[in-house]
């Protein structure tokens, strides 16, 4: 007996060694796929995250929910709670002027581990091959990363002036979050900031703590960061429903496979209908991937209170409806689409669990008023009641598509294909063996998977913002084809894998037969017909050589319908293994490195106003979407873009362009670039807060007497940057005062206008992210006044126009690192 007891826990160790040797995978993927940055802005990063995040949000999560049971599940799942409280945080922070309040976690953690009553947790162990497969889909995510992700938006080079309208736009406002809160709009007179931010507070809350750049994080590190969170969120959710460790490897697969839902060449776009965490829609959308992250440890909370435990206490339920308040409200804070989906799965499970138990499920309806009122707060005081542009408009959004495809007689078809697509991973119920009597799980999956393809569908706006309830559906679709394929016996997995390959193989033939240049309604189906029939004969064939029950004929067929998910992943790394860049310089030649010299040189109060507002310069239709000087100064601009409805392309219609508000404003804004005056530029200076003026030749000229009336700080490539000053008094001279030898003395005139500026080749940016690329001969700082022999004379004196201290303009404020 004892020989046989230490076999048994030697084999128990060996599998924990085994589980430990692959979670090295981990942080080597995590290195190598950024590998492009210095090692220290990975390390310090991940330092962060496991220290200040992951370490107190474990223990957060673990003190309220109970756990689920796994400690490696919980560990996925309390990063992501820590993120939650990480967000509520950094705002308070922010109003006593301490951003660095995220440092306060640990103790707080710590104090309420002491706090709480102890009691153990459930244990099991995940076995070495279920933490093996997990590590799998990471080292996938992060070839991926690689591969395609990292070079999407590109950091340094001639590339780095081309982005999307997204990326800049997401710089501005994670920038804006830095410096202040509440937030206002950072491009554009600033307004009240009024759409949803939370995704930016982790990114500014890093940047104060590693001091890595904030472009780097906002396009690099924090993207990443998400994606593994997603992968290893999804498998740790999927084996909380299971009760099963084989559904970690499932779900985690799944969200890397099964990248997009829609497998058709031209239903593949980078905007619309790639859904899944490797798609542009992730990567320039950080409220979209942070909700996604954020959403799976929401759902473990739900399925912790609606599944009733026998002897749950009062105390545990309440520590289970707080978990769950804070990351409602952190999700309330962050994307707008998340949130009714779960509404919608939440009312559904509700229902079901009335009906069922013949009287009113308590639980279910305080999680929807808690949905309710995060809902009515951060409508009225965050977007403060902004009007939305959504529109309830059936179809509109396959009818775009259409427009674009060039098949406007096909939009029937189109619809029908694409909603097919979308429903697909749904499938993956009718495999569900549900662990609990009365679970009202799949009925929350399926209702709120459902209300996200409806959603979709039926609602419409220019910016096609609605196919988000989609991308927010994804997940939904992941667990439940895990649920699915999680409740197989194991001797069936071996027919579900060779079904998935079929199902894979289907939609991939499929696929080459649909040309993406068809604009006929029988070119547009003629792919999906071929795939149904392959994939008809593959159930068939392995049906009949099988000879199996009903239960493997529906493991077959699921199986396949699952498969025809997966090959999109393919096509999307084709379509986005180049950046979707402009063609044209959108951020002008030493436009970076004039933004960074006004950020290094000013105070977090200082405020730049220009003469770029479009994209693209001297553009015939002026697309008022640009936003790079805001993001890389991370200072406040007068005037730079106001096109809200930010997209990843350049195909603004006509109807999306506006003329600015404040006609005055922007009048009086461009003057300055055109025909300055004293009145001009000391109506900018005191009324409107300016300090720097950042100018751009490709737009205008630099007028002759602006060297005259401010200071030439910087010059590089197409760019010059000024600054004001206050004017000289009236009478800035003392009366004339005797001297000891009884003569007048006189006071000495200083010499006028600028030290000449050598002229700069237009240079691109390709210094390491945050650094200048510039030369000691290139910058220009602060110098001090001429030195040398000062002219006397009779001549009325001048004031001096040359360098000044920068003391004497820049306004006291938190210095980013």
């Amino acid at each position: 007996m004892i020989r046989g007891r230490g076999k048994r826990v030697a084999a128990v160790r060996g599998k924990r060694l085994a589980a430990m040797v692959s979670l090295p995978v981990l942080p080597l993927a995590w290195f190598v796929a950024l590998q492009e940055q210095p090692p220290w802005m990975a390390g310090a990063y991940l330092g962060y995250l496991l220290l200040i995040i992951a370490v107190p949000g474990t223990m957060f999560w673990r003190r309220l929910t109970g756990g689920t049971g796994w400690f490696a599940a919980d560990a996925v799942l309390g990063t992501a709670f820590g993120l939650a409280v990480e967000t509520l945080l950094y705002p308070i922070g922010m109003l006593f002027s301490m951003p660095f309040a995220a440092l306060l976690m640990p103790a707080l953690a710590f104090g309420m581990w002491r706090a709480l009553p102890r009691r153990k947790l459930p244990e099991r162990p995940t076995p070495w091959w279920a933490t093996a497969g997990a590590m799998v889909a990471v080292g996938v995510a992060a070839a991926w990363f690689v591969r395609v992700g990292s070079h999407l938006i590109p950091l340094v080079g001639p590339d780095a002036l081309r982005p999307n309208s997204d990326a800049p736009h997401n710089l501005a406002v994670a920038a804006e979050l830095t410096h202040h809160f509440p937030p206002r709009i950072p491009y554009a007179d600033g307004r009240w900031l009024t759409s949803h931010w939370a995704a930016y507070d982790h990114i500014a809350s890093s940047h104060w703590i590693t001091s890595v750049p904030l472009d780097v994080l906002t396009f690099r590190i924090v993207p990443f960061a998400w994606i593994l969170l997603t992968v290893l969120g999804a498998a740790a959710v999927g084996m909380l429903l299971t009760g099963r460790a084989v559904a970690a490897p499932i779900a985690a697969g799944l969200t890397v496979a099964a990248g997009n839902l829609i497998a058709w060449p031209w239903a593949v776009s980078d905007r619309v209908f790639a859904d899944g965490p490797f798609s542009l829609g992730q990567l320039t959308n950080p409220p979209q991937a942070f909700s996604t992250v954020l959403l799976l440890p929401l759902i473990a909370v739900t399925a912790l209170l609606l599944r009733r435990k026998p002897g749950q206490t009062r105390g545990q339920v309440f520590r289970l409806f707080v978990a769950a308040g804070v990351l409602i409200a952190a999700l309330a804070l962050t994307k707008a689409t998340t949130l009714p989906v779960y509404a919608t799965g939440l009312a559904a499970a509700w229902i079901y669990l009335t009906v069922r138990a013949g009287r009113l499920n308590l639980r279910a309806l305080v999680l929807g008023v808690a949905v309710a009122a995060a809902y009515a707060v951060t409508f009225f005081v965050v977007l403060r009641g902004a009007a939305s542009g959504v529109r309830f408009d059936p179809g509109a959004t396959f009818e775009d598509l259409a427009d674009q495809m060039g098949g406007e007689s096909a939009v029937a078809v189109i619809a029908v294909v694409v909603v097919l697509g979308w429903v697909m991973p749904a499938v993956g119920a009718l495999l569900i063996r549900r662990r609990l009597p009365r679970d009202p799980m799949p009925v929350f999956l399926l209702f709120g998977f459902a209300a996200a393809i409806l959603g979709a569908s039926l609602l419409y706006d220019q910016g096609l913002t609605p196919v988000f309830f989609v991308r927010t559906g994804f997940i939904y679709g992941v667990l439940l084809a895990t649920w699915g394929l999680g409740s197989l016996e194991r001797r069936q997995y071996y027919v579900a894998a060779i079904a998935l390959a079929i199902g894979a193989a289907a939609i991939y033939w499929g696929r080459d037969r649909s040309d993406g240049s068809c604009t006929s309604t029988r070119c547009f189906a003629q792919g999906p017909a071929v795939a149904l029939v392959i994939a008809a004969l593959g159930i068939g064939v392995l049906g009949l050589v099988l000879r199996g029950s009903r239960r493997t004929w529906a493991v077959i067929a699921v199986a396949v319908l699952l498969g025809t998910t997966a090959s999109t992943t393919v096509a999307s790394v084709r379509k986005f293994a180049t950046p979707p860049l402009t063609e044209y310089a959108s951020i002008a030649p030493g436009g970076i490195e004039a933004a960074r010299f006004i950020r290094r040189n000013s105070g977090s109060e200082d405020r730049i106003a220009t003469n770029v507002h479009c994209q693209r310069a001297r553009a015939s239709h002026c697309l008022t979407g640009s936003y790079w000087i805001a993001g890389y100064a991370e200072r406040r601009v007068l005037v730079e873009g106001w096109a809200y409805q930010s997209r990843v392309d350049d195909t603004y219609p006509d109807g999306v362009q506006s003329a600015f508000w404040d006609q005055e404003e922007l009048r009086l804004n461009d003057e300055a670039f055109t025909n300055p005056t004293r009145d001009v530029v000391e109506t900018l200076r005191t009324k409107y807060g300016v300090q720097w003026l950042l100018l751009d030749e490709r737009v205008s000229a630099p007028p002759k007497n602006l060297d005259r009336l401010t200071e030439l700080r910087f010059q590089y490539g197409t760019v010059r940057v000024y600054q004001l000053y206050p004017p000289p008094p009236a009478n800035p001279f003392p009366s004339q005062t005797p001297s000891p030898t009884g003569t007048p003395s006189q006071t000495p005139s200083f010499p006028t206008g600028s030290p000449s500026l050598p002229t700069q080749t237009p240079g691109l940016p390709t210094q390491t992210p945050g650094t200048s690329s510039l030369t000691p001969g290139q910058t220009f700082p602060s110098q001090p006044f001429p030195t040398g022999s000062l002219p006397t004379g009779s001549l009325p004196p001048t004031f001096p126009t040359g360098p000044l201290p920068i003391q004497l303009t820049t306004t006291p404020g938190l210095r980013s690192p």
